[in-house]
Parts: structure tokens; sequence; C-alpha cells
């Protein structure tokens, strides 16, 4: 059944809920949104090979950075709640060759909570994954698994969309955009227009993606919830979960962000506990 026509930003923001997953239960439209999406897919999959893996990814979806890293001859486990992206993945998976099918794992579960009992060379959060961690113990707890997971020496790397005013301060009560495209899923010719609510109390987005069939049948809107990190904020949340070594570059590329600067890759490792100091044995005469 399609969503209510119209979202509240009030009513959206919790981990899981529909804001966090409604994005993903077609994966037909999300290949068609995102297919073509290419820099952060090679990004990933050289930073698979360079780290010689295994490799853990947050928010596999149906494959589309996993898969190419098993391609590449290096192991990759996923974790993924939505379960029809997951189907999708399982599907997707059959067409692959035996070698790159083992080296492709899954499971089904909240990235917050799982454990698994191995260490990973590199875990990666592709693509907006953190964005859907909408309260600090969200992220903490999160945190807490990635730190259990990475093995020792092991770096953890993710992208995020940073937050720009002029998405931040659009008008609720207006859409943006009205192009037309045919929806993969129904097949229908549809107008596709966003419309963007920002709690900055709570630092969430909410883009209601509307699809209106030109046809004049009943249009439906999906809705999708970002939690808005500002940079510093976000170094600050890593130092404190345990982490150091913490770097920002731009765009899926070596070089620092600007300004002007969309995707920010963030890459981490665990903080090294220092040596402790031990005093001098009272007593104890100092040899010359």
């Amino acid at each position: 059944m399609p969503p209510p026509a119209a979202w509240s930003v009030a009513a959206l923001g919790r981990a899981g809920d529909a804001g966090a997953q409604a994005h993903y239960a077609d994966p037909a439209y999300y290949d068609k949104t995102y297919g073509s999406r290419r820099e952060d897919v090679d990004y990933y999959a050289r930073l698979a090979k360079q780290s010689g893996g295994p490799v853990l990814e947050y928010g596999i979806g149906n494959g589309r950075i996993a898969i190419p890293i098993a391609r590449a001859g290096v192991p990759v486990h996923g974790i993924d709640l939505s379960r029809p992206m997951l189907d999708s993945l399982r599907a997707r998976r059959r067409d692959e060759p035996p070698a790159t099918r083992r080296r492709l794992t899954f499971t089904h579960g909240d990235m917050r909570t799982v454990r698994l009992r191995r260490r990973f060379a590199l875990v990666i959060a592709p693509f907006n994954a953190l964005l859907h961690l909408y309260q600090p113990s969200d992220v903490e707890q999160f945190l807490g698994r990635v730190r259990a997971h990475l093995a020792p020496g092991g770096r953890f790397v993710f992208d995020y969309s940073v937050p720009h005013a002029e998405d931040l301060a659009r008008r609720p009560d207006r859409t943006y955009g009205a192009s037309r495209l045919r929806h993969p899923t129904t097949g229908q010719l549809v107008r596709y227009t966003e419309r963007f609510e920002f709690d900055p109390l709570r630092q969430i987005l909410l883009v209601s993606i509307g699809f209106a069939p030109v046809d004049g049948g009943e249009p439906w809107t999906v809705p999708l919830t970002h939690r808005q990190f500002f940079p510093e904020e976000l170094r600050a949340l890593l130092r404190y979960n345990g982490f150091d070594e913490i770097r920002f570059t731009a765009d899926f590329t070596e070089q620092p962000p600007t300004a002007e600067v969309d995707s920010m890759i963030v890459s981490c490792r665990i903080r090294r506990p220092r040596a402790r100091h031990r005093p001098p044995v009272a007593g104890r005469a100092r040899q010359t």
C-alpha cells in the first residue's frame, strides 16, 4: 500500500521508521535512480582491494557497491534493515559466478545492534547510511558496533551529504521540480516532485518525494529523512566515541574539502590506548 500523500517531519525521524525505510522499499526504483552513480562504487572497490579484506558494509542494500567489491576478489559481508533490498540482493547474487557468490554474504538487521563474531580490515557505511541515525544514542550504539567489528589497525570509512543552507531553508509549503519519468515498478508516466521540511532542533531534514500519474491516477508520496551532521560535529562525535586519525576529503577524491563539497568522505581508526606512565619505585637508588 502506498504511504499517505503527505508526511510531517514531526512524525518522522526515528531509527527504523518510514522515513528511514520507505525510500528502500522499491529496489527497481532505487536502481533506476542511482544505477548510474559510479564514483562511490569505484572509490570503495579501490579501498577494499587496498585493505585486502574482509570488508563489512553497513547499508548494503541490493549490492550496488558490495557486488563490485566481491567481483574484485575481496570478501564482503553486509548488514541492512530493508528486507526488499536484501531480497533483491539475493536475486542479483544468483546471477554472479560461484566465486563471487561465495565472497558476498549478508545479514538482515539493525546496524546499531547486529553483532557478528568476526572482525574486518575495512568497515564502510556508504551513501548516507549514517544519516539514518537520528539520536545521539543511535550514533553511540552504531559506533560501538563499528569498534567491535574492526580488526586491529583497520579503518572505518563512510560518506555523507554535507548540509547546505539553501536546502535547509526551503519553504515546506512549496514543491520543487516537475520532471516526468516512467516509474519502473508501476509502469506509469508520473510527475516527480520534492518537498523539503527541516526540523532545526533535531537537525532532521524530511524530503517528501511525490509521484503524480500523468493520466490522473492516485498520487503517492515517499518520505526520506536524513539527520544533518555538520563536519566538526561529526569529528567531535567520532573522537568522543573512541576514534582517531580522522580525515575528511571531498567527493570521492583525496582532495581536502571546500565550501562547495557535496559528498564528504570520512576516514578514521580506533584510538590506540596511551602507554601508562609508571612512576619510579620509592626508595630505589638512582644509578649514575
